[in-house]
């Protein structure tokens, strides 16, 4: 029996660990057969203890007070001398005739002593002097503990063995029971824990793959799963023909009107408007390449499809520094880099450039006077500008309301949409994302990297 619980026990607690329904229902099945067990050993303990202590000594105290009867109406009655109990009366002169280990004792007291061997319980009694002042003597009476022993043995041990073993029997047949019951959910919890969203196996929750003994529930449960994960496909590769389509469709025609926006500047004779004109235009073509690449990135549910490498974040910073210079064409703004440090990430290098660009073109459109500085820490990526900056209630609102926009947002253009994105690929990739700013003095945006790895 001991062999067949090793297994069960060792398969129980590697359930209960790991949190399990199997494991829980053994651990329940486990505490309640303990409780029993404990609770039926401590009645019969306490069945022994009253047997020995309680009756006994009640049966030991009347056995004495008829004796004392007995003894008045006939001087010559013998003490009590039975199978079981022994009496002993001592007389003055007569202390050799009983033991010695007996002597000492206090009239009315009980007593458990090693006598001849073995133990036994002693009472000792004295005459009530109103119901018998002519008596004298004390009596002892010794009762053989070892029948109290064998009758707590017999009637409490044995039934108790013969209740546990029924006890353990059941529980065993129960649990037993209940994870045969209980094994299809099971099996439908270990499909879905096993379950890729990217390649979801829907065979395995079809109704013919179910286990032969799945009751209806379980089939109700595994169907709804079915179509769930049905669902969850058909987005899936909804989501990468989009992202597919998208990056080719939108693509082509931006880089036809960039490509002619070129062209249109190299023109001969073209007026100062048209210039303005063209140059807006290759200012706004910029930035809704930004915002298609980093809109694409954040439409892929986990990948990014894009290559993740280890790459140099000065040099990510110095080319969208360059490419930031337009931005503040005819405006009195410096964009300047300052590197304090260096270091190198391992991650898709586009998505810090979007980041960031991000965050260059806020503080460029923000700012009409003074600098913009990017500045490379040890671990940390920070843009500075001098400009119209933010109230408290306008930054607060920044990280609580998405596509937020500033009461200088209206006046001065923008589509809300830079920051939240910046802070969408920070929470994405774990890249902490802090913002602060004063009205009137200037904002600074830093981008935080847990894991830099030093140059």
């Amino acid at each position: 029996m001991a062999a067949s619980l090793n297994p069960l026990s060792l398969r129980g607690l590697r359930a209960a660990a790991d949190g399990s329904l199997r494991g829980k229902l053994w651990v329940a099945f486990v505490l309640q057969l303990s409780a029993i067990s404990v609770a039926t050993l401590l009645s019969v303990y306490g069945a022994w203890v009253v047997l020995r202590d309680v009756l006994i000594q009640n049966a030991l105290m009347q056995e004495a007070s008829h004796f004392w009867e007995r003894l008045d109406r006939d001087p010559s009655a013998k003490v009590p001398d039975t199978y079981n109990m022994h009496g002993y009366l001592l007389l003055p002169g007569t202390e050799a005739t009983v033991p010695e280990a007996l002597h000492g004792f206090a009239a009315g007291s009980y007593h458990s002593v090693n006598l001849r061997g073995s133990d036994a319980l002693v009472y000792v009694a004295e005459p009530d002097r109103q119901l018998h002042p002519d008596l004298q003597g004390r009596l002892f009476l010794v009762f053989e503990q070892e029948q109290v022993d064998r009758l707590a043995l017999w009637f409490g041990f044995v039934p108790l063995t013969m209740v546990l073993a029924v006890i353990y029997i059941t529980t065993w047949l129960t649990y037993r029971v209940s994870r045969r019951a209980v094994s299809p959910v099971i099996w439908l919890a270990a499909q879905v824990r096993n379950f890729d969203p990217k390649r979801p196996d829907l065979a395995a929750l079809e109704p013919a793959s179910l286990p032969v003994d799945a009751d209806g529930d379980v089939q109700v449960l595994a169907s709804a799963i079915h179509g769930f994960a049905s669902r969850l496909e058909d987005f899936v590769e909804r989501e990468r023909n989009f992202t597919r389509d998208a990056s080719h469709e939108l693509r082509s025609p931006i880089t036809v009107i960039k490509v002619a926006a070129d062209v249109l500047l190299e023109e001969e004779g073209l007026s100062e408007f048209g210039k303005r004109s063209a140059t807006r235009i290759k200012r706004s073509i910029r930035d809704m390449e930004a915002l298609i690449e980093a809109f694409l990135i954040l439409a892929r549910e986990a990948d990014v499809g894009l290559p993740e490498e280890d790459f140099v974040v000065g040099e990510i910073v110095d080319d969208e520094v360059d490419k930031a210079q337009d931005l503040v064409h005819g405006k009195p703004v410096e964009v300047r880099r300052q590197r304090e440090h260096d270091f190198a990430l391992h991650a898709p290098p586009k998505v810090l450039a979007v980041m960031l660009s991000n965050l260059l073109r806020n503080a460029c459109l923000y700012t009409e006077q003074g600098s913009v500085t990017v500045t490379v820490g040890r671990d940390f990526l920070r843009v500075e500008d001098t400009g119209v900056g933010m109230s408290a209630e306008d930054l607060a609102k920044v990280g609580q309301q998405p596509f937020f926009r500033g009461a200088q947002s209206s006046v001065r253009g923008g589509h809300g949409v830079g920051l939240t994105i910046v802070q969408r690929l920070s929470d994405r990739f774990g890249w902490p994302f802090e913002l602060s700013s004063q009205l009137g003095v200037g904002t600074s945006a830093t981008i935080r990297f847990p894991n830099p790895q030093p140059l």
